[in-house]
């Protein structure tokens, strides 16, 4: 069974490629210092989920299978970098909004569900979870070694999700965005943009 150390290191390798910059964390942090704690939490929660989902299909290896489809990526790749341009248009029209005029809310269920499109719709989430597994199996590792490796980085995913929310959501977060909101949104509509454009050039790259 795999030991206690190498569990460690596998959520704290996990946490590292969670917590990066990413459209996930980066649009968690702008619906938290925009719509505070509760949308965020639920849009986390959504992103979680899905992570959880790529986590199952990495442990049963039915992420490699997935790899491998070239129809399945072009599809998906595809929806995931036109949902990060529908993003950047979202930020784009929230820059343009003038500072007098409250930006609407959306329902609280919506925010779940956005979470989970979006994570659902990068590909590259199998990847780093085959790389964090792999830190903690080998050939012969036994089933409860890989539910135990793969609990241990679902656990960190919603950690990371949750942290995102909880900081960006403080009123120091908050009071900052009101002030610079324009420069922010528009940061973010351009780099929800290049990201977007980025995955849907991969999803024609030979």
């Amino acid at each position: 069974m795999v030991s206690i150390p190498t569990l460690v290191a596998v959520g704290i390798a996990f946490w590292i490629v969670a917590a990066s910059p990413g459209p996930a964390n980066l649009s968690n942090a702008a619906i938290a210092m925009r719509y505070g704690r509760r949308a965020s939490v639920i849009y986390g929660l959504g992103l979680s989920v899905a992570l959880v989902v790529w986590g199952i299909l990495a442990a049963t290896g039915m992420g490699a299978l997935l790899q491998a489809s070239v129809g399945a990526l072009l599809v998906m790749k595809l929806i995931g970098g036109f949902y990060l341009l529908y993003l950047a248009w979202g930020s784009a029209r929230t820059a343009a909004t003038p500072r007098d005029v409250k930006i609407a809310e959306a329902r609280h269920g919506r925010w779940f569900w956005r979470g989970v499109v979006l994570n659902l719709s990068n590909p590259k989430s199998v990847i780093a979870w085959m790389a964090a597994l792999s830190m903690g199996l080998d050939p012969s590792g036994s089933v409860l070694s890989i539910i135990l490796t793969t609990l241990v980085c679902v656990v960190m995913a919603f950690l990371n999700n949750l942290t995102y929310s909880l900081v960006f959501s403080m009123e120091g977060m908050m009071t900052t965005y009101r002030r610079f909101r324009r420069w922010i949104e528009g940061a973010s509509a351009a780099l929800f943009s290049i990201a977007g454009v980025a995955l849907i050039r991969s999803a024609f790259a030979r």
